[in-house]
């Protein structure tokens, strides 16, 4: 981390399909070895099969998986006078949306089902209907912060 100046965020480019920067992230994030064609592959069929059973408009489906998804506080280790607490604080709004999309894949990743569409798809749908691994990552998060609230006077 540069201690001269703030390092410069780049522009996401919009993915190909729904023109939707976010859905572009979710890819970057799912890709290994720079395969981004089976990457792309595997989240528009999710999507589609997903919005599919769900029936609703794909990118919606999406929006709200995410939005369900995502933490508004999270705990952070502070070290006040030799001892470690677990502060309350929120959750930015980008932090927020890179946790979400990093909890919904690891999530979709250890699923039983058979490919990874069928895996992402079902996890997406669970994340609609506010159920699954990854909404209850979400509230095994807010329970912490609101466990560690008495600590909440050594934000910074």
């Amino acid at each position: 981390m540069s201690r001269r100046r703030a390092a410069e965020k780049r522009e996401v480019v919009p993915d190909a399909r729904y023109g939707d920067p976010v859905v572009s992230k979710f890819i970057s994030c799912l890709m290994y070895d720079g395969k981004r064609a089976v990457a792309e592959k595997i989240v528009y069929g999710a999507i589609e099969k997903a919005s599919g059973r769900g029936g609703q408009d794909p990118v919606e489906l999406f929006r709200t998986a995410l939005d369900n998804v995502r933490p508004n506080l999270e705990v952070r280790s502070r070290r006040v006078g030799g001892a470690t607490y677990q502060v309350p604080v929120e959750v930015r709004a980008e932090r927020a949306q890179a946790l979400a999309i990093r909890w919904l894949i690891a999530t979709a990743r250890n699923r039983p089902e058979k490919t990874m569409v069928d895996r992402l798809s079902n996890e997406l749908l669970d994340a609609v209907n506010n159920r699954g691994a990854a909404v209850k990552k979400r509230e095994d998060t807010h329970r912490m912060a609101e466990a560690n609230r008495a600590f909440s006077h050594y934000r910074w």
